[in-house]
């Protein structure tokens, strides 16, 4: 049986499927670090690894090295290319935590919606007549634009649905047709729906070299709208973002992700009660957690058992023969 090295903690579900499985040795080390974990890959066989990055001096320091499982669904800290020139497998979780990220992005919402940051602080302050100023606002009737119509803008739909918004979907890669089936209405243009949104969500996997949304895109949108991003740092301008909040030609922002993975201490949208931040965690709920670690260690004990499934494999066309016998259409 194989040696799998668990690189950074993970919820203690998974950790008893690896005990439970006869043979099996495995070690964990419990800090999400690069000089951490690369001491021990050279007696492992898999390694399932969290947001570290994983380098090719590290898969090259790894000779017995026959699979990595991402404890997650991004891969971008992972030496992909390296991996494949050895014919090693890259697998991913699967639908484990769009539902924690959809929530996670409605709360978003809600709280700029709400001015939660500036109630809560008023109260706390004793000046109980800012509730006079009428500066919250509602969703019913309000528009939401979904950049990105995947599993998670699915899912945000549906909630924003049952607050009574109306959905818009600029998704150029899914079909007009799935959209209207979702009680979407599809928007080809991006540049029409920004202009029409009062709330924009953004929900692509990766971005193209550039933000999706830059200084000439956050111009279109209507000074009491606000963004949201709980996809992928660097798809929003940052600092433009800021620069258009502090000057009143935007209502707000919710960031749960950024451009440097964790943002500085100074970060300019820090300073501004009209922008709500979490740490990348939109993901991280107690019951993703599990999901997410029985799932990254089941695709370990798959692959081993010759039943791993290839959709959960990101490089499927470039293993080897021998883990290509290991997997499962």
């Amino acid at each position: 049986m194989p040696h799998v090295l668990v690189a950074g903690r993970i919820h203690d579900a998974g950790l008893a499927l690896l005990r439970a499985t006869p043979g099996l040795t495995f070690n964990l080390v419990e800090e999400v670090s690069t000089e951490s974990y690369a001491p021990f890959v050279e007696r492992a066989d898999a390694v399932l690894i969290r947001t570290q990055p994983m380098p090719a001096s590290v898969i090259s320091a790894a000779p017995r090295l026959k699979i990595v499982s991402r404890h997650g669904v991004g891969y971008d800290a992972v030496d992909i290319a390296a991996l494949n020139e050895r014919g090693i497998p890259l697998a991913v979780v699967g639908d484990v935590n769009s539902r924690s990220v959809a929530e996670h992005t409605m709360m978003l919402i809600l709280s700029l919606a709400k001015r939660t940051l500036t109630y809560d602080a008023k109260t706390r302050l004793s000046e109980w007549n800012y509730r006079n100023s009428f500066d919250a606002s509602e969703l019913a009737g309000k528009t939401l634009l979904l950049l990105g119509f995947g599993r998670i803008g699915r899912s945000v739909a549906k909630l924003a649905e049952a607050f009574g918004m109306q959905i818009i979907v600029h998704d150029p890669f899914v079909d007009e047709s799935t959209i209207r089936g979702a009680g979407a209405v599809p928007a080809p243009e991006m540049d029409a729906a920004l202009a029409q949104a009062d709330v924009i969500s953004v929900h692509i996997p990766l971005s193209e070299g550039r933000a999706l949304l830059g200084a000439q895109e956050l111009a279109k949108l209507k000074s009491t709208a606000v963004v949201v991003n709980t996809a992928r740092g660097g798809l929003i301008d940052e600092e433009a973002l800021a620069a258009a909040i502090e000057a009143g030609r935007l209502a707000g922002a919710g960031l749960d992700v950024f451009s440097a993975e964790p943002p500085p201490h100074n970060h300019r949208l820090f300073k501004n009660d009209r922008v709500i931040l979490s740490p990348h965690s939109a993901g991280l709920t107690q019951e993703s957690a599990i999901r997410m670690s029985v799932s990254a260690v089941q695709n370990i004990l798959d692959f081993f058992a010759g039943s791993l499934d290839s959709s959960l494999v990101v490089n499927a066309d470039s293993v080897s023969p021998a883990a290509r016998e290991l997997m499962r259409a």
